[in-house]
């Protein structure tokens, strides 16, 4: 393998998880998998809600990769992907649980536009508390906030 062939494979899927996160949340976690992801368009009651449980589910694929290049010698291409999932699963974290929601106590104020519209993005998500008629899925990207409202608004 090229030198520079894992850190490329890395970079890639971390941006493919995006993608992945987007589809994921729209049809997955506001489809049939809302009984986990509705407890987090309620007010907590607690440290953990049920929709942290698709952490667990979808470190699994990271974990198998990582086992399947490294522990069962197939090749470090696998262990590669399986770092850029997991990376891509620490940013999910940092932005969505840290910044957004603030489940780790923080004095961060979001000054870029980028993260003023990440930010907002997932706010005006939240301001939909049922599994249809919200936007904003992805974790990376936001619309622009106007687009969003204006969907927020046909919707309604």
């Amino acid at each position: 393998m090229h030198h520079l062939a894992g850190p490329l494979l890395f970079l890639a899927t971390v941006a493919l998880m995006e993608g992945f996160a987007y589809g994921a949340h729209r049809w997955l976690m506001h489809g049939p998998g809302w009984f986990l992801h509705e407890s987090h368009h309620r007010p907590r009651t607690g440290m953990f809600e049920a929709n942290d449980l698709y952490a667990a589910i979808f470190a699994v694929p990271s974990i198998a990769l990582f086992w399947w290049g490294i522990g069962l010698g197939h090749g470090a291409s696998y262990a590669w992907i399986g770092g850029g999932i997991a990376a891509y699963g620490a940013i999910y974290f940092i932005f969505h649980d840290v910044i957004v929601h603030k489940r780790v106590s923080h004095h961060y104020v979001a000054r870029s536009a980028y993260m003023k519209r990440l930010v907002q993005g997932h706010r005006l998500h939240h301001a939909v508390e049922s599994k249809e008629g919200t936007v904003s899925f992805g974790f990376l990207y936001a619309p622009p906030a106007a687009k969003l409202k204006a969907r927020l608004k046909a919707e309604q």
